[in-house]
């Protein structure tokens, strides 16, 4: 079982943490929220989206939850999680040396929102551009909004998308 946290905020382990409702009983939503792998870099990942969204980052290492005996693994991120007052939650791991991994996806992560969000949304795609490699420009769509793919120097792929005027 978990523990509430001050904010009502659940903690579960000291690893995830899920809403709960002010009087400490858990809220049984359903959220989903990005959740990266990567083999040795998740940290460094991680403190770099915290410059691109802000935020309040926690790592847990292997080594800290003593999940590992391996020796070569014990600074590596078992969890990681990036709050943001947007509301968004990023989450990543290193994976152990003894599972398999791959840089390859077919995953991408999506940020996307009105008009009035274009500003904050574009601050995003100049964050994750920046080491990064631009899939497809941030520009006009032909639906009609401002549309655009990067893969960040981490080899995540991002699409940002910015709602036009529609009819």
């Amino acid at each position: 079982m978990g523990l509430v946290r001050a904010g009502g905020q659940r903690e579960n382990r000291g690893l995830i943490r899920t809403p709960a409702d002010t009087n400490g009983g858990c809220i049984m939503a359903a959220i989903l929220n990005p959740y990266l792998g990567f083999r040795d870099t998740a940290r460094a990942a991680m403190e770099f989206y915290q410059t691109v969204f802000e935020g309040t980052l926690t790592i847990s290492t292997f080594g800290e939850a003593h999940a590992s005996d391996d020796p070569n693994e014990q600074d590596k991120v078992m969890h990681a999680q990036l709050e943001t007052a947007r509301g968004f939650t990023l989450m990543a791991s290193d994976t152990p040396n003894s599972m398999p991994w791959s840089p390859e996806s077919n995953i991408s992560v999506s940020l996307s929102g009105g008009a009035d969000d274009g500003d904050e949304l574009r601050g995003y795609w100049d964050g994750l551009v920046d080491g990064g490699t631009i899939a497809l420009p941030l520009e006009l769509a032909p639906w009609g909004d401002t549309f655009g793919m990067v893969i960040d120097r981490f080899g995540t792929r991002w699409m940002v998308n910015i709602m036009g005027a529609h009819d």
